[in-house]
């Protein structure tokens, strides 16, 4: 079995139609979190998830996509926002402003984790135990795994995976805005059947992002940003 799996969008619809079309065919799609926040076409992201991620090429299309709360989108959830990050309190206001009541309430409805596939699989945006902690590839170790196969986290926008004896833990990095100098959106596909991952990049009008952004009237900064990875 081939799953797709996305983290971060941040409201970038450009990018997630980008990983869409390229994604070669899959079984299922996963996502770890963060689908609001920065960019600003965060109902067209909800709309995707909730239509089984349409664009891509499954073999069995979900209902919707399984999908876990990020911290930006528990901030949403909780009508609450970001303190001194002026990029991120700036989008999740756009999110509030922007989402219908319907779209807001699917948000509102994510779990902070979700097993899929039997238990094989437990998606978490951050830690498997501890809210909002980062937790990068370099600290990826068989501690964080319980019962599960493989654990897919997110929330740092850097894309790595490690393989151990006990599992697999792997973050398919950020589809809306990447953070490790590559300004190319990330995902990765995870085949359950010989438990491995295989890591993607795909080239999206980011431009067009950026002119976005402005015109939402959203901080210039988190369209800039996407130019360089970071």
């Amino acid at each position: 079995m081939r799953v797709g799996v996305i983290s971060d969008l941040h409201a970038n619809m450009v990018a997630l139609d980008a990983v869409l079309a390229d994604m070669p065919p899959v079984d299922a799609l996963v996502c770890a979190g963060d689908v609001v926040g920065y960019n600003p076409w965060p109902g067209e992201c909800v709309d995707a998830l909730r239509a089984g991620g349409a664009a891509a090429e499954l073999a069995d299309p979900a209902e919707d996509v399984p999908t876990v709360m990020g911290n930006h989108d528990r901030m949403l959830a909780r009508g609450a926002n970001f303190g001194a990050n002026g990029m991120a309190r700036a989008g999740v206001a756009y999110a509030a402003d922007h989402l219908s009541d319907d779209q807001r309430e699917w948000i509102e409805g994510l779990p902070r984790d979700r097993y899929c596939f039997d238990g094989r699989v437990r998606v978490v945006h951050d830690h498997p135990e501890y809210v909002d902690r980062y937790t990068y590839p370099d600290q990826f170790s068989p501690g964080l795994l319980g019962d599960e196969d493989v654990l897919v986290l997110g929330h740092t926008h850097v894309q790595g995976h490690r393989t151990f004896a006990e599992g697999v833990v792997m973050n398919p990095g950020s589809v809306g805005q990447p953070r490790d100098r590559d300004p190319r959106a990330a995902y990765a596909i995870l085949d359950l059947d010989d438990l491995t991952v295989e890591e993607y990049r795909v080239e999206y009008d980011v431009e067009r992002v950026v002119e976005a952004v402005e015109a939402a009237g959203l901080p210039r900064r988190t369209g800039e940003r996407l130019r360089k990875g970071r």
